[in-house]
Protein backbone atom coordinates (compact mmCIF):
# COMPACT_ATOMS: atom_id res chain seq x y z
CA UNK A 1 0.00 0.00 0.00
CA UNK A 2 1.16 3.32 -1.33
CA UNK A 3 0.44 4.84 2.44
CA UNK A 4 2.31 2.50 4.62
CA UNK A 5 4.95 3.13 2.14
CA UNK A 6 4.97 6.96 2.63
CA UNK A 7 4.05 6.26 6.52
CA UNK A 8 6.91 4.14 6.98
CA UNK A 9 9.31 6.44 5.48
CA UNK A 10 8.79 9.49 7.23
CA UNK A 11 8.85 7.33 10.62
CA UNK A 12 12.46 6.56 9.38
CA UNK A 13 13.16 10.14 8.58
CA UNK A 14 11.84 11.57 12.15
CA UNK A 15 13.95 8.89 13.36
CA UNK A 16 17.11 10.27 11.63
CA UNK A 17 16.05 13.47 12.62
CA UNK A 18 16.16 12.27 16.37
CA UNK A 19 19.62 10.64 15.91
CA UNK A 20 21.25 13.98 14.73
CA UNK A 21 20.22 15.53 17.60
CA UNK A 22 22.44 15.97 20.94
CA UNK A 23 23.41 13.14 22.35
CA UNK A 24 22.14 13.94 25.54
CA UNK A 25 18.49 14.64 23.70
CA UNK A 26 18.35 11.70 22.08
CA UNK A 27 16.54 9.52 24.75
CA UNK A 28 14.06 11.72 25.74
CA UNK A 29 13.34 12.82 22.43
CA UNK A 30 12.75 9.09 21.27
CA UNK A 31 10.07 8.03 23.65
CA UNK A 32 7.56 10.41 21.58
CA UNK A 33 8.35 8.04 18.99
CA UNK A 34 8.09 4.74 20.52
CA UNK A 35 4.84 5.68 22.42
CA UNK A 36 3.12 7.01 19.87
CA UNK A 37 1.19 10.27 19.54
CA UNK A 38 -1.98 9.59 22.50
CA UNK A 39 0.29 8.37 24.96
CA UNK A 40 2.85 11.11 24.56
CA UNK A 41 0.31 13.64 24.97
CA UNK A 42 -0.30 12.26 28.49
CA UNK A 43 3.34 11.28 29.45
CA UNK A 44 6.64 12.84 29.13
CA UNK A 45 10.24 11.63 29.31
CA UNK A 46 11.96 13.81 31.92
CA UNK A 47 15.31 12.43 32.43
CA UNK A 48 17.66 9.67 30.72
CA UNK A 49 21.01 8.84 33.63
CA UNK A 50 22.73 5.58 33.17
CA UNK A 51 20.50 3.50 30.73
CA UNK A 52 17.45 4.26 32.45
CA UNK A 53 14.49 6.39 30.98
CA UNK A 54 12.06 8.29 33.66
CA UNK A 55 9.03 8.44 32.15
CA UNK A 56 6.24 11.43 34.11
CA UNK A 57 2.65 9.92 33.99
CA UNK A 58 -0.60 11.61 35.25
CA UNK A 59 -1.50 8.80 37.78
CA UNK A 60 -1.46 5.35 38.75
CA UNK A 61 -3.84 3.68 36.30
CA UNK A 62 -1.56 5.02 33.71
CA UNK A 63 1.53 3.72 35.40
CA UNK A 64 -0.16 0.18 35.80
CA UNK A 65 -0.95 0.40 31.60
CA UNK A 66 2.88 1.78 30.79
CA UNK A 67 4.36 -1.18 32.85
CA UNK A 68 2.15 -3.58 30.82
CA UNK A 69 3.78 -1.61 27.95
CA UNK A 70 7.31 -1.74 28.96
CA UNK A 71 8.53 -4.43 26.69
CA UNK A 72 7.32 -3.53 23.09
CA UNK A 73 8.73 0.20 24.40
CA UNK A 74 11.87 -0.71 25.07
CA UNK A 75 12.32 -2.95 22.09
CA UNK A 76 10.97 0.06 20.53
CA UNK A 77 13.42 2.67 21.91
CA UNK A 78 16.80 0.25 21.84
CA UNK A 79 15.95 0.19 18.05
CA UNK A 80 15.69 4.15 17.85
CA UNK A 81 18.33 5.30 20.36
CA UNK A 82 20.93 2.07 18.85
CA UNK A 83 20.21 0.10 22.33
CA UNK A 84 21.04 3.46 24.58
CA UNK A 85 17.96 2.96 27.07
CA UNK A 86 17.84 -0.03 29.21
CA UNK A 87 15.09 0.47 31.69
CA UNK A 88 11.91 2.49 31.90
CA UNK A 89 10.76 4.09 35.21
CA UNK A 90 7.34 5.38 35.43
CA UNK A 91 6.86 8.29 37.95
CA UNK A 92 3.62 9.74 38.94
CA UNK A 93 3.56 13.45 38.51
CA UNK A 94 2.26 14.06 42.23
CA UNK A 95 5.36 12.24 43.45
CA UNK A 96 7.63 14.58 41.33
CA UNK A 97 5.75 17.60 42.59
CA UNK A 98 6.55 16.61 46.46
CA UNK A 99 10.34 16.36 45.65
Amino acid sequence: CVMEHIRKTLQQIVIDAVRRAPAEDVPLLAWALACGAAVAEKTRATAFSDGELMILVPDAAWRTQMLSLTGEYLRQLREITDGRIERLRFVLASEVEKQ
